[in-house]
């Protein structure tokens, strides 16, 4: 069985797919799905899928940074072109405190359209979520029935988040934050609850590089998976294999 990678920003200039995914395949990851966050990356989703549709999934959607660019022809577009193979899911969409890049009200306004394209259009959803868990989850909780499922993508809280995620139906994406023993602490001890039928892997790169693999590089890799599960084997004391398999089956699940 080999890695998936759930997250990956193919369009960061750190990020040259054909090496990525080379180096990827080099490391035993044999899967990625490539993240969008803004209507300019989807037609290049779209085109590295074309290329590499052994290797690629994608997720169509906007990044609540990125709520402020949202117009009313974008989900026309959005909604043509999720129909299209390739894509697994509606996002990163979802609401970000911590920076404020879009007004609020903004990011309230696209995440819940969003969730509702997913409905209508049976999309699992790509969840994005950072100082505003509350008011993530009043937007979540009247589409929870509707839904065909989703991941908490990069997830980062507590333990009582993660519970409240978990029912509303929704995987766990685990980066390599846990690989942080100061930073990642709440998530190493919420990890300990996760039941291993909801936990997917997920790099995040090139973002969040492992904190304890060295020799310290400068950016993060898909190729860097197999490290971040050999972490959470430890913390769950589990096997490898356990890990890699039980994600690379739910990542299937969740994606179809």
């Amino acid at each position: 069985m080999a890695w998936f990678d759930a997250g990956i920003n193919m369009f960061d200039a750190r990020m040259p797919v054909e090496q990525t995914i080379e180096n990827a395949l080099d490391a035993g990851v044999s899967r990625l799905c490539l993240i969008t966050t803004h209507p300019n990356e989807w037609q290049q989703a779209e085109h590295y899928y074309q290329q590499f549709p052994q290797q690629l999934s994608y997720t169509l959607g906007i990044h609540p940074h990125n709520a402020k660019d949202a117009r009313p022809e974008h989900w026309q577009e959005l909604r043509v072109r999720a129909q299209q193979p390739g894509v697994v899911a509606i996002g990163e969409c979802g609401l970000d405190f911590n920076r404020d890049f879009s007004p609020r009200d903004t990011q309230r306004a696209v995440f819940a359209e969003q969730l509702a394209l997913a409905v209508e259009l049976n999309k699992p959803v790509y969840l994005h979520e950072r100082d505003a868990f509350d008011d993530q989850l009043a937007i979540l909780k009247p589409f929870k029935a509707q839904l065909v499922g989703g991941i908490a993508h990069c997830f980062t809280g507590s333990a009582e988040q993660m519970r409240t995620y978990l029912a509303l139906g929704l995987y766990i994406g685990v980066t390599g934050w846990v690989c942080d023993a100061k930073r990642g602490e709440a998530l190493r001890a919420a990890l300990g609850e996760l039941p291993l039928e909801r936990l997917i892997l997920e790099t995040d790169a090139p973002y969040l590089y492992p904190k304890d693999r060295k020799p310290r590089q400068r950016n993060n890799a898909p190729a860097y998976l197999p490290h971040i599960g050999q972490t959470v084997a430890q913390i769950k004391t589990l096997s490898v294999e356990q890990v890699q398999n039980s994600s690379f089956n739910n990542a299937k699940a969740l994606f179809g």
